[in-house]
């Protein structure tokens, strides 16, 4: 069946005649991973096997039940299978963004519509890539992703890039990547990006408390890690709103990199003595001495922004996971989701007596 749908997609796409090489890359891709699967259940009987990955393909089979039982994410077949890799990271991302407007540079696609990032199987077409955008004056960001969700398209397997020393982390990229699978808002990918990071993140938590215990030392590092998230988006969100208004008042000089530049090093500034003392983990050290450029800090802003307001719709409805997804199902049709949420969150908080939902 994914053959088939492959096979329909790839028609539909090179009759639009847009990206042809670029579509006809992806689909040999995404072949080779129809082609490379193996049920879980039939690699866990293999003797060979090591015993990593063993204990990954459990952790797996575990999170995705948990995701689908105890959170109420929609059940498919996605990570009943396995594909073993021959790379560190199932693609490579290119973002960009102007220099002179913190605004995504989009892609169009088939489908999911405009999308502020493009997808290689390949680094160096991604810094080919890169290049080129580099070349049009914009400003660029690539990074290598270990999971992708193809959005109910085809059949999505546990990869073996989604393996680290941290068995958590993979039982993170499950449920981020099924919450996708249960809702994607056309053309809203920072919305659908930062609703994944919060389930996925709550999710974790959850799925290690009731495996190992309230004790747990893994539940205590998931926690730090999640509140330094938090930390950092209370942070970022009024930093970027602050920058995005500065651009819009810079005058046209040739001193503009070197202003801009300064903006970046005062954002960093502020980062080590506002936030950086603050955190638990070590998850955010780098950002201090990162080189800065509209396109990573968009990286941010896709991910980070704005996220209390997923939290505060969970705290309405009672920590239940099946009337939160209730919730954020009302808000498909939105043109701004982010702004519906919030509009949804006080409309909630008005509501006096009784359980608190959004019907059905």
């Amino acid at each position: 069946m994914d053959v088939l749908k492959l096979s329909l997609f790839t028609f539909a796409v090179l009759s639009s005649g847009c990206q042809m090489g670029y579509y006809l890359k992806s689909a040999r891709s995404q072949l080779s991973i129809i082609r490379d699967r193996e049920p879980i259940d039939e690699v866990l009987k293999k003797p060979d096997l090591s015993d990593e990955t063993r204990a990954h393909l459990k952790t797996a089979q575990e999170a995705r039940d948990f995701a689908i039982q105890k959170m109420g994410l929609k059940e498919t077949k996605n990570y009943t299978t396995f594909v073993q890799l021959n790379r560190p990271y199932v693609s490579w991302v290119v973002s960009a963004a102007p220099r002179w407007r913190l605004e995504h540079f989009q892609w169009d696609y088939p489908i999911v519509g405009k999308m502020p990032y493009k997808g290689f199987t390949s680094e160096e077409d991604a810094k080919d890539q890169q290049k080129d955008l580099e070349t049009e004056g914009l400003d660029t960001y690539v990074r290598g992703v270990s999971a992708y969700s193809t959005l109910g398209w085809f059949q999505d397997s546990v990869l073996s890039s989604m393996f680290s020393s941290r068995s958590y982390q993979l039982v993170n990229t499950i449920v981020h990547e099924t919450t996708h699978t249960t809702l994607y808002i056309h053309n809203s990918a920072d919305f659908n990006e930062r609703l994944a990071v919060f389930v996925g993140n709550k999710g974790t938590e959850e799925f290690y408390r009731a495996k190992e215990g309230a004790d747990s030392p893994t539940l205590q590092l998931i926690h730090d890690e999640n509140q330094d998230d938090q930390t950092f988006s209370d942070f970022i969100g009024p930093k970027l709103k602050a920058l995005e208004k500065w651009y819009q008042t810079l005058a046209l000089s040739e001193h503009r990199e070197e202003l801009r530049q300064e903006q970046f090093k005062s954002l960093q500034a502020d980062f080590e003595k506002e936030v950086l003392p603050k955190m638990r983990t070590h998850s955010y050290d780098r950002f201090a001495k990162s080189a800065l450029n509209n396109a990573r800090l968009l990286y941010y802003r896709t991910y980070m922004q704005d996220l209390k307001d997923f939290e505060t719709l969970f705290d309405l409805v009672d920590s239940d996971w099946k009337r939160f997804l209730v919730c954020a199902k009302t808000l498909e049709k939105a043109e701004k989701p982010a702004e519906a949420l919030q509009a949804l969150n006080l409309k909630l908080q008005g509501e006096s007596s009784g359980p608190r939902s959004c019907g059905k």
